[in-house]
């Protein structure tokens, strides 16, 4: 059975045996054109580190990702933008490679669209989520 990277899209991309328009190469960070853009300039951002969620990437290869989409962002002449990034199916994630969007919004019909359904707060519960989140981190 092949490797989870072997079969990658993005792995296969990383070793050129799928062409891509490459926007920025290093030994650790491949971004390029998104090939199905929301809208124009919608880049990714990508470890060359095979890993499905970012808790699988080691922080050493995550160093560039940020700073880069920062940089398409500013080639791009994005005013406004989102920077994306889903771990798993129920979070919309497509590709089973860690991977960031760099989305351009020039208008309300381009770019990312999304619904941010707020939750009540209940302070206690709250308190106590910090307590337990803050004690792990």
């Amino acid at each position: 059975m092949a490797s989870k990277a072997a079969s990658c899209i993005f792995c296969k991309i990383i070793k050129g045996d799928i062409p891509c328009f490459k926007l920025f190469e290093s030994d650790k960070t491949l971004a390029f054109l998104d090939i199905n853009p929301l809208s124009r300039g919608h880049a990714l951002v990508i470890p060359k580190f095979h890993g499905e969620k970012l808790t699988d990437i080691p922080d050493d290869h995550l160093t560039e990702l940020l700073p880069v989409a920062k940089k398409l962002a500013t080639a791009v002449g994005a005013q406004e933008y989102n920077i994306l990034q889903n771990n798993g199916r129920l979070a919309h994630q497509e590709v089973d490679h860690v991977h960031f969007h760099m989305i351009p919004k020039p208008n309300k019909e381009e770019g990312l669209g999304i619904s941010w359904p707020q939750q009540k707060t209940d302070m206690d519960k709250l308190k106590a989520l910090f307590e337990e989140i803050k004690s792990k981190v």
